[in-house]
């Protein structure tokens, strides 16, 4: 948790496990993060039971319990020193025989923000389905990195003379894995992947240190709250040909409240751009848009002054 009290997203990825070949939270974890009780959280789900089917939901097993116990004492051992809130979260959870918990799945989680009907709950459940996705994305990316370290693990059992060695093999695997992460420079969303697209707009605006430009012709009051997820201090700017009152009373009312962000009308632009600090990305739909219909993206690799010199 940060100075603000609110949960990072560290932490959320720190309560996603693996259980049965499925990322999954489990109701525990879940109740703490949207500030209710376990009990309740689960009355909601009985009462709503046609809404989760087992692909959204299950029961853990004795031994799938007893696992997910020992991976909590862990995560909160190392955390409780640092945070007095988990601190008491650990000791209020010491001991009684606990009936197995339920485990929720990406589409579990993203249902149970329909039945327990608080803005927390659906605040907090797009922040853990965004977690859901960065943790997917992460496993993809490195897969046959995991294989090499587990293969690299297996020879080192055969013979403690290769220890040292393969430790430094598996230093030079987790450098890959460093380098495998870094942002992708062009690809394809197809149609129906609204949020996949959208998660990767925020990564990108989550990057930026020092400035943001768009250029869209096409922007609504959606591409202001996406701008809102930049770092504070990092400024703002978006050229688009359609700036009716409508809009512009939403961006003054925006302002007044949240860190500014400048709007030029501009028409001469075919192609919608977002500029991250250095960085171009060729983007083939508006950001309000995104999704909707298959898009492509590209990062272009030539200075970002040969377009802002041309607005």
């Amino acid at each position: 948790m940060d100075d603000s009290g609110v949960i990072n997203t560290n932490e959320i990825e720190r309560r996603i496990i693996l259980i049965r070949n499925c990322q999954v939270m489990i109701d525990r974890d879940l109740a703490e993060l949207y500030g209710v009780e376990t009990r309740r959280l689960n009355e909601q789900v009985k009462r709503n039971k046609e809404r989760f089917p087992e692909h959204f939901m299950f029961q853990l097993t004795k031994e799938e319990q007893e696992n997910y116990e020992t991976f909590r004492d862990n995560i909160l051992t190392i955390d409780k020193n640092s945070d007095p809130l988990i601190s008491q979260i650990a000791t209020s959870n010491k001991g009684g025989n606990r009936k197995p918990s339920y485990a929720f799945t990406e589409q579990g989680v993203a249902m149970l923000a329909s039945v327990l009907h608080s803005d927390t709950a659906i605040k907090m459940s797009i922040r853990i389905i965004e977690a859901f996705v960065a943790m997917r994305r992460y496993l993809m990316n490195n897969a046959n990195i995991f294989m090499e370290i587990e293969s690299i693990k297996k020879h080192q059992i055969d013979s403690d003379l290769h220890i040292l060695n393969n430790e430094k093999k598996i230093d030079d695997v987790m450098k890959l894995m460093e380098k495998n992460n870094t942002e992708v420079s062009q690809g394809i969303f197809s149609e129906g992947q609204i949020f996949d697209a959208y998660v990767f707009v925020i990564d990108l605006i989550r990057k930026a240190k020092s400035s943001i430009v768009l250029i869209d012709n096409y922007i609504d009051e959606t591409v202001f709250i996406m701008l809102d997820r930049r770092e504070v201090g990092v400024s703002a700017t978006v050229y688009t040909a359609n700036f009716p009152n409508r809009l512009k009373l939403d961006l003054e009312k925006h302002n007044s409240q949240y860190q500014p962000i400048k709007v030029e009308v501009y028409n001469k632009s075919h192609d919608r751009f977002l500029i991250i600090d250095d960085d171009i990305y060729l983007i083939g739909a508006s950001l309000k848009d995104m999704g909707k219909k298959m898009f492509g993206f590209s990062k272009l690799h030539f200075s970002k002054e040969e377009i802002l010199n041309r607005l």
